[in-house]
């Protein structure tokens, strides 16, 4: 299939920009391609669950929470990898919209115990049938010969750059 061209024929910069890109070392660096396939697995879950109005990270706290009731906000960014000014803002949307509740703790008036409303884990169901068939595909892609060890890897990589 040819690519589009400009009035004069000739292909658009974009498409020369796009061909012609160099990586240079981020070619060789894991990261960098960590990252981008990060990104592109969430815009995949993300497109399957569009209908819901959930970002994937907040299907991870939803998750999360439900798992562990009653976990405190400071555990929960830890367990997600994310840090109270990504948190906050998350568990702000979800508490807004009825699916997670928080209730100090008598010990600790500056802590919360986060939970599930009963809205919270129906929706937390349906979203678990949607991630399991994404994780399907990338099972498909890694291969299930290879997924243990694949998960090894990344499990190690967190641990030793944490």
């Amino acid at each position: 299939m040819a690519k589009a061209a400009d009035r004069r024929g000739r292909p658009r910069e974009s498409d020369v920009a796009e061909e012609t890109l160099r990586l240079g070392p981020l070619a060789d660096f894991i990261g960098f391609h960590l990252r981008l396939a990060q990104e592109a697995s969430f815009q995949a879950f993300a497109r399957r669950v569009r209908d819901y109005k959930m970002r994937p990270g907040r299907f991870a706290v939803l998750a999360l929470i439900g798992e562990n009731p009653g976990i405190s906000q400071t555990a929960l960014g830890r367990a997600a990898g994310r840090d109270k000014s990504t948190l906050t803002p998350a568990l702000n949307d979800l508490v807004r919209r009825s699916l997670v509740k928080r209730r100090r703790v008598a010990s600790d008036r500056r802590s919360y115990a986060l939970s599930l409303t009963a809205k919270g884990e129906r929706l937390l169901d349906e979203l678990t049938l949607h991630a399991r068939a994404h994780d399907r595909l990338l099972d498909e892609i890694v291969g299930l010969k290879h997924k243990s060890e694949f998960i090894r890897t990344l499990r190690r990589l967190t641990m030793s750059l944490v």
